[in-house]
């Protein structure tokens, strides 16, 4: 019979690999996709946006059309593994644990992600880091040892190890898993996905540095009577949000008739032509969203963001090339609420806050609208700013969009993955609620 103590420090150790597993796959991930971007857009060039704007107009499309091609030729390799992948199959393995984290699957998707990225394809780096963070904790799993209910936990702290290494956002991170993935409370897990983040976090900033992701800004909150502003930016977020899922369902449907390899390259062609005419659609949308939230975008520009980045997302991660809608949601909410205080402005003028600080808010509700998260993009908003000063109206918003989104469309972006898969589930006062063979659904990649 195994001795508590050894099984206690089974669990630590495996807790502590993880994360500094998933610490160091974010690094490489996000070193390596910086480092293409300065090779291919010239020496200066950071980022995506400046990668692909530096690029002759046909190469803007040919490029995530080639990336798209690599995609589909490791998909045909991934498909004879045999194995789910996605972050809903990580949910079902942490919450159900009748599945496994498939870890050949993981690095496949993982490297179908970076090509996708790298080439331009407008897609989130979230999804692979969340997926790697679980697959760390599969292989914790199997090095170590662990039961099924310790495995879990230690998935449930990669998880948390992956997001806050993707976002520099330790607090958020425990509540995407808390909100989105168990849907529990329950502190055998809380303790270790803290330590878990607090470990990420600390790897992630020794080596890009402690500031948040969108730099020390400084927001204000006026009077109290504008919180029935915030209120309705969170009201209009949520049918924005609901329409991007159903777009992104609906673009998944269509690209299913096309086989594999042929469906990333054609995405990736359908995305490069967006591109092609708005190159700031490229990628997970952080450079636009940095420029936004500083205030330097033109009212023209975010209205063709609104409209164009939905698309070019759409036509990327419905023809499946592998990648996260997570962060360009957030690029989203911010033209939306942006938008939305531009209108406000120009009927009450200066009783109405800076457009900059509606776009805060307005990621924040687009991703609870998105997701049902809305403590989680309440945090992240502060986390990713470095400001708590819109706490407040961030709740607010978050709320609204999150309970009107689930009125308009019960799914959300991740339980419409399960749903696809005939695997339901609600959160109630009672705990999770499961509902199997349930496929009346809108599928979402």
């Amino acid at each position: 019979m195994t001795h508590p103590v050894s099984v206690w420090w089974r669990r630590w150790l495996a807790v502590i690999v993880t994360a500094l597993v998933a610490a160091a796959f974010a690094i490489a991930f996000r070193g390596s996709l910086a480092a293409i971007n300065r090779l291919l857009g010239g020496a200066g060039s950071e980022g995506v946006v400046a990668m692909i704007a530096a690029q002759p107009v046909w190469l803007r499309i040919a490029l995530p059309a080639l990336g798209g091609l690599l995609v589909g030729l490791v998909l045909v390799v991934a498909a004879r593994v045999r194995e789910g992948a996605g972050v809903g199959f990580v949910m079902e393995a942490i919450v159900l644990g009748r599945v496994r984290v498939p870890l050949r699957r993981s690095v496949l998707q993982a490297v179908g992600s970076w090509l996708a990225i790298a080439s331009g394809a407008s897609l989130g780096r979230e999804g692979p880091l969340i997926q790697f963070g679980a697959a760390a904790g599969e292989g914790a799993r199997r090095a170590f040892a662990l039961d099924n209910v310790t495995a879990r936990i230690v998935l449930a702290a990669g998880v948390a190890a992956g997001f806050a290494s993707a976002y520099n956002a330790p607090v958020a991170a425990v509540l995407f898993v808390v909100e989105i993935v168990t849907g529990v409370v329950v502190l055998e897990a809380i303790v270790p996905m803290l330590i878990a983040v607090v470990i990420a976090t600390i790897a992630t900033r020794y080596v890009g540095g402690g500031a948040p992701l969108y730099g020390v800004r400084s927001f204000a909150f006026g009077s109290p009577a504008e919180l029935v502003a915030f209120a309705g930016l969170g009201l209009v977020a949520a049918p924005v949000g609901v329409g991007f899922l159903r777009l992104l369902g609906h673009a998944g449907h269509t690209w299913r008739k096309v086989p594999i390899p042929w469906r990333p390259a054609l995405g990736g062609l359908a995305c490069g032509a967006v591109l092609s005419g708005l190159p700031m659609a490229a990628g997970n949308g952080f450079e636009p969203l940095d420029a936004l939230l500083d205030g330097k975008l033109a009212v023209g520009m975010v209205l063709w963001l609104l409209l164009a980045k939905p698309v070019a997302t759409a036509m990327a991660v419905g023809s499946s090339n592998p990648g996260g809608a997570f962060t360009p949601t957030l690029l989203i909410g911010g033209c939306t609420g942006a938008l939305y205080a531009f209108g406000l402005h120009a009927v009450l003028g200066d009783a109405i806050g800076s457009p900059s600080t509606y776009a805060l808010v307005g990621l924040a509700a687009a991703m609870a609208a998105t997701t049902h998260a809305p403590l989680t993009g309440a945090v992240l908003a502060c986390e990713l700013s470095g400001d708590y000063a819109l706490m407040l109206p961030l709740l607010v918003a978050t709320g609204l969009a999150a309970a009107w989104a689930r009125r308009l469309y019960v799914d959300s972006v991740y339980t419409a993955e399960l749903s696809r898969r005939g695997l339901r589930w609600r959160l109630t006062l009672d705990g999770r609620r499961v509902i199997e063979n349930q496929q009346d659904s809108v599928d979402v990649v």
